[in-house]
Formats: structure tokens, C-alpha cells, sequence
């Protein structure tokens, strides 16, 4: 079964060169740079296109800032870990021997004690899913249970958090659209993206190196202006006071 799927999809992917790839081929062969299937007009679609993001992740009125934060966190890790588990088996060793993302950039695990270790791409995902739901159900650092609050180092460990799911992401992109396009499930890994661009823009919680890789598909989705690509630009955070018992 497993060969057959593999035959299938590198027949599909085929003819999704053909049909999607010829004006980005056109471009290469003129020096105009390499294609990115992402950037494609006819794969921009994404779910839910009518949803305001910018809206959805202002901050209501009397709402503590770091719980906001964490009730978008927990499904962005539960998109994220969906839309990398259904390409999977394709994310293998042999073929993502690094952890990259688009234009090049390759990233590297760093564990507790700050150590660098350049990973293959599967073993670096399951380090970071495995950080991240540890740390999303520790009860010290995302407190669910009533009168439990936010520890103090709370915004770091929640940008580490964000940050490495956008590596996913990021890999995702570079790596595998193709089989997320193949799939139909483009669109939704474009909505996961546009929901943590706007968080962070809302709230600037991604360093703007980090976000760089992906700058042209956020101007793609319409979701940066061009001339809004430096963090300057971000709204600042504002803070509403919880609502008194």
C-alpha cells in the first residue's frame, strides 16, 4: 500500500509541475530567481478567507494579555502537529537530512543546557512537538486550573514555543507543499500561517529574522504590505486589566 501511495504521489506531483511550475521554470532560466510553489497564484487560496485575523486576535476587553496568548497557542500546536502528521512519512532522513525552510535557511536544535545540534528534519519535529506539549500541559506554565496565574518567565517560554512551530511551518513550506497541495490541505496550512503572522504582528512576539524566510508569502496572502515589512511598523502591546471578581 505504502508503494502504491508513493507512485501515486510522484505521479500527481508530476503533474503539478507541469500545470503549476512552467512561468516560475520561465523566471529560473531568465536568472529571475526559484520558483516557490507556494507563491503560485492558483495555490494563495486559503480556508476561511473572509475571517478578519486581525480582528480575531485583538485582545477582548478584561481579558489577561498572557491568557489570550495561550488560548490562540494551544490550537495553533494542534493545526501545526495535524498538518505535519498527514506528510509524515514523506519527512524522512534520507530525503530532509536538515531542518530547512525556505531560501536556505537551516535550522538547529538547541536543547536546556543551550547546546547546538544540527538535526534531520524529522528528528528536530518530534523534539519540538515534544517540547511543546510538555509545556503546554504543565500546569506551572499554562495554568488551566482556577486561580493558578502565568509564572514570571511565562513570555519567554511562550515565544520559544511559537517560534519553533513557525520552524515547522517554515519546513512545511519549503519541504512538503507539494504533498500539503496534493492533499487539498494547502489552504489550510495558509490559514495556520496567516493565524500566527497575525498574532505576532498583533503582538510582536517572533524576532523579524525569524519571519524573514517567509516575508514574500505574507505579502502573497495579503496579510504584510510590502512597505510594512519592518517590525517598527507592528501595533504596540496594550494590556487590558483583568476583570475584577
Amino acid at each position: 500500500m505504502d508503494g502504491y501511495l508513493n507512485i501515486l504521489f510522484t505521479w500527481l506531483s508530476t503533474l503539478l509541475n507541469k500545470f503549476y511550475l512552467t512561468k516560475g521554470r520561465r523566471k529560473e532560466r531568465e536568472g529571475e530567481g526559484d520558483p516557490k510553489l507556494y507563491l503560485q497564484e492558483a495555490l494563495l487560496e486559503r480556508q476561511l478567507p473572509e475571517l478578519d485575523l486581525r480582528q480575531l486576535v485583538e485582545l477582548p476587553r478584561g481579558l489577561d494579555l498572557n491568557e489570550w496568548l495561550a488560548s490562540h497557542t494551544l490550537p495553533l500546536f494542534e493545526h501545526v502537529n495535524l498538518l505535519y502528521g498527514t506528510v509524515s512519512e514523506f519527512c524522512t532522513a534520507a530525503g530532509c537530512g536538515d531542518m530547512a525552510g525556505p531560501g536556505g535557511r537551516v535550522y538547529a536544535w538547541y536543547d536546556e543546557r543551550g547546546k547546538k545540534t544540527r538535526l534531520a528534519a524529522p528528528q528536530y519535529v518530534d523534539c519540538v512537538m515534544t517540547f511543546v506539549q510538555r509545556t503546554i500541559h504543565d500546569e506551572a506554565v499554562f495554568p488551566t486550573k482556577y486561580a493558578n496565574e502565568f509564572p514570571p518567565g511565562f513570555d519567554a517560554v511562550l515565544r520559544r514555543v511559537l517560534r519553533l512551530l513557525y520552524h515547522v511551518l517554515a519546513h512545511l513550506y519549503a519541504a512538503h507543499f507539494r504533498h500539503l497541495a496534493l492533499l487539498r490541505l494547502h489552504k489550510h496550512l495558509h490559514l495556520t500561517f496567516a493565524h500566527l503572522t497575525a498574532l505576532d504582528r498583533r503582538y510582536a512576539l517572533l524576532d523579524h529574522k525569524e519571519t524573514e524566510v517567509l516575508r514574500d508569502l505574507e505579502v502573497a496572502l495579503r496579510l504584510t504590505e510590502p512597505d510594512e515589512a519592518s517590525p517598527r511598523r507592528r501595533s504596540p502591546v496594550v494590556t487590558q486589566p483583568s476583570a475584577s471578581a
